[in-house]
């Protein structure tokens, strides 16, 4: 599946919340988000209008890798 090309970081922290992530901070332009399912992991994500696909694709494999899955398991989850 093709990863979204105008999905803004606001939209990414929404779609992560189903698996536990909550925005725990904002510092500048960027969000950290903390999840507490299978440990404490936390992410920092631009909060821009627009991600990069590389960005998107960086932090979704860093997501799937903390919940043991492959990431196009992630995003058939996340992007239906």
């Amino acid at each position: 599946m093709r990863l979204p090309r105008d999905l803004s970081g606001r939209d990414l922290a929404r779609l992560l919340e189903p698996l536990g992530y909550r925005i725990t901070r904002q510092r500048g332009s960027h969000l950290r988000l903390t999840t507490g399912q299978g440990g404490a992991h936390h992410i920092t994500i631009p909060d821009h209008d627009a991600l990069r696909v590389g960005t998107l694709a960086a932090i979704l494999d860093e997501v799937a890798k903390h919940f043991g899955i492959d990431r196009s398991e992630l995003v058939k989850r996340l992007f239906g």
